[in-house]
């Protein structure tokens, strides 16, 4: 049984949630007919409950719904009833009479938040590891069982709005301070004594909102204070959103709906509005990513079955510029002794004043005790004497990409580090299996593509070169976990998956530019689509001159292979900009775009009309196919990376475009974004777009033969 009844000898009843074949409770089909029986126990003992009592077996009180049974499911109806059958238990319990005490002794998310809102008095254990909150919204849905409506009616609409829009999750200390909850405790036995003793001293509790002398906390939404700013509201979150999550603006309008009617009606809408969510693409689309993929990949689904576990107890990391001092950041506020080590000392102490100046932050914001402060500061040590290196279990080379520098830097590191060390290569572009050439032990030898800003990005490629060993890789695994990233692994390869995939997308914009079409159009395309910046402020921001570098490297390359580099429209006006114009991004004050001197905000460079107006008609490309353009290069290029084997499996290539590059959150990652448009609507678009322009567009054989047979990623 999924809940067990308890009552003692003063007639308090307590509940206690304990699913039998999981470490942890969720509300799903066997929860839901324990919770149908407990509450026709209860119904059955009302004249001798003085009171009710919910806590936890487990260390978690309830972590939510069960995702996985619901993504199975496609039909509103099945969503409404259920939404409704749940609340029906829920109501019960706050209307018949007697208190009822959430003891929350863990985690309470999602729906076990709701059942939590459902008591008169919510009482949580003072641990800061525990969660509380409605994060309903990062996977597509609102809360269904209650929690938009209560939530409401509790804290008012805009403070209300600020936990549900962005989903939300706060420790008990927090909570309470907001008013989501009543009181700590400061451990399971205190918790159950104090439930008890409020319910000994308040017999006749009742909800705020069946109080009848209720008032919305900051006015309802028909009072002038709050009608006066309710009209922009839904114009500022489509500013936001581009109409692309839906969840946002349905939270939105149950809220501001239900605080119009009485408290039923309200959680119906409530329900209709989840039930729609529910059964939706869009909330598919991210339980599969954000939920399947990523709750597996965690797990080490992409870790090779080595029992050995890497520890690193020291790091070093050779290069102390910004991806380099972002990295070294990472690794000390990890726990490890880490050596930043670069050509000079200065450079080193200026790299280690990177990991200052964060940590500074965290102080003064009060997230870091400044006792923790100096030791994390401690533990990284600046040199420029290679001497330093030695004990490192592991070596992350972030140097310039360049290919002899590389090599230089490998031999001398090596030279330092016992024969059982790792050594990792932090580039975005050049094969693992090359640069290893250099190294004396090429099976320890493995990529470690991070992204910039590194202390911020959440994902970490690991790119397994030729002779790479699976030790390597799954202690390489280890380590990305240990410094709390998400590691995707991938095979070698130029611009292993993800600057490889990444590149599709601003190049198809600079090509866009090109054919003389508006850099607004270009830009509002991009963003429109779903990428968080347009494809030329991108670029702007990685650099012209960097791509035009990493062109000639991989024409040197080529040549030496014997090959021929592809041409790409993209190419002419990035070489015309960086050795013409000389405009190459950014860092070198003027691109794409101009950035005034006086810090004033960035605007795109007038110029780029006249450049690059090549058109004998002032008419653009209509934006779909702007959209398409720059969505279905990118799905297409990953799909290659796939059958070439430098993507190993799916989840990779979705949870690596969405964490890696901001591929549309919405979509759930390059592959997903084929299944969400259909895999044979897909293949006849990307036809018309090969046909019109040009053979980047083809359709590879595999993903005919799929759309043929019905299948799907």
């Amino acid at each position: 049984m999924a809940i067990t009844y308890n009552k003692d000898e003063q007639g308090i009843v307590t509940l206690t949630m304990d699913r039998p074949d999981k470490s942890a409770n969720v509300v799903n089909k066997a929860f839901g007919e324990a919770f149908k029986a407990t509450i026709a126990k209860l119904q059955q003992d009302k004249d001798s409950i003085k009171g009710i009592i919910i806590t936890s077996a487990k260390e978690t009180f309830l972590a939510g719904a069960d995702i996985d049974e619901m993504f199975k499911e496609t039909d509103a109806k099945f969503f409404f009833d259920r939404a409704q059958e749940f609340k029906a238990g829920l109501r019960y319990l706050e209307t018949q009479g007697k208190p009822v005490v959430a003891a929350i002794n863990g985690t309470a998310l999602g729906a076990g938040f709701e059942i939590a809102l459902a008591c008169h008095r919510r009482i949580v254990i003072d641990n800061p590891k525990i969660q509380l909150g409605l994060p309903e919204v990062t996977l597509g849905l609102l809360p269904g069982g209650g929690g938009v409506t209560k939530v409401v009616r509790l804290l008012g609409l805009q403070p209300a709005l600020a936990y549900l829009g962005e989903g939300k999750k706060v420790a008990p200390s927090q909570a309470l301070a907001d008013g989501l909850i009543h009181e700590l405790a400061a451990d399971k036995t205190q918790l159950i004594e104090k439930a008890k003793a409020w319910i000994a001293a308040n017999p006749n509790a009742i909800q705020p909102w069946d109080s009848r002398d209720y008032k919305m906390p900051g006015g309802a939404p028909n009072t002038p204070k709050v009608a006066s700013v309710l009209p922009v509201a839904p114009a500022m979150l489509a500013k936001k959103t581009h109409n692309n999550y839906p969840a946002p603006l349905a939270i939105m309008c149950v809220a501001v709906e239900g605080a119009l009617v009485d408290f039923d009606t309200a959680t119906r809408i409530e329900s209709r509005y989840f039930a729609k969510l529910a059964s939706g693409k869009v909330a598919k689309n991210m339980i599969k990513v954000f939920w399947t993929q990523l709750n597996a990949l965690n797990a080490g689904g992409s870790r090779p079955k080595v029992e050995a576990k890497g520890e690193f107890k020291k790091v070093g990391v050779i290069g102390a510029g910004m991806m380099g001092s972002a990295i070294a950041y990472c690794c000390a506020i990890s726990g490890m002794e880490t050596v930043l080590k670069d050509v000079s000392k200065e450079g080193a102490d200026k790299g280690k004043g990177y990991s200052e100046n964060l940590i500074k932050k965290r102080v003064s914001k009060g997230k870091m005790t400044k006792e923790k402060a100096e030791e994390v500061l401690n533990r990284l040590k600046a040199t420029d004497n290679n001497d330093d290196l030695k004990g490192c279990d592991l070596i992350i080379e972030a140097v310039f990409e360049n290919r002899e520098l590389k090599a230089k830097v490998t031999k001398e590191a090596e030279a330092q580090i016992a024969e059982t060390a790792i050594y990792a290569s932090n580039t975005s572009t050049l094969p693992i299996t090359g640069l290893a050439a250099a190294s004396s032990r090429p099976k320890n030898f493995i990529g470690l593509h991070f992204f910039s800003p590194a202390d911020k990005m959440p994902l970490v490629e690991i790119i397994v070169g030729k002779d790479t060993s699976d030790e390597t890789l799954a202690k390489a695994f280890d380590f990305v976990k240990a410094i709390k990233k998400t590691p995707i692994v991938v095979n070698d390869s130029r611009g292993f998956y993800t600057s490889r995939v990444f590149a599709t997308y601003v190049t198809e914009g600079i090509a866009m530019l090109g054919e003389g079409n508006n850099a607004r159009s270009i830009e509002m395309a991009g963003i429109q689509a779903g990428m968080p910046v347009g494809p030329l402020a991108l670029t702007d921001e990685v650099s012209l001159s960097l791509m035009s570098h990493i062109r000639k490297q991989t024409i040197e390359d080529f040549k030496a292979e014997g090959k021929t580099i592809p041409d790409h429209p993209a190419y002419v006006v990035t070489e015309k900009m960086v050795n013409e114009l000389h405009r190459a991004g950014k860092a070198a004050g003027a691109g794409f775009y101009e950035y005034p001197k006086d810090g004033g905000k960035k605007y795109l460079w007038p110029g780029l009309k006249e450049t690059f107006a090549s058109r004998s008609t002032d008419t653009d490309l209509p934006q779909q196919d702007m959209i398409d353009r720059m969505m279905f290069i990118q799905a297409l290029e990953t799909v290659r990376c796939l059958d070439e084997g430098v993507l190993r499996n799916i989840p990779d290539a979705n949870i690596g475009s969405i964490f890696g590059w901001g591929f549309a959150p919405f979509k759930g990652g390059t592959l997903q974004f084929i299944n969400d448009y259909g895999l044979k609507q897909f293949v006849t678009r990307a036809k018309e777009l090969n046909v019109k322009y040009g053979p980047r567009f083809a359709v590879p054989a595999s993903l005919e033969k799929m759309a043929a047979e019905g299948k799907e990623y």
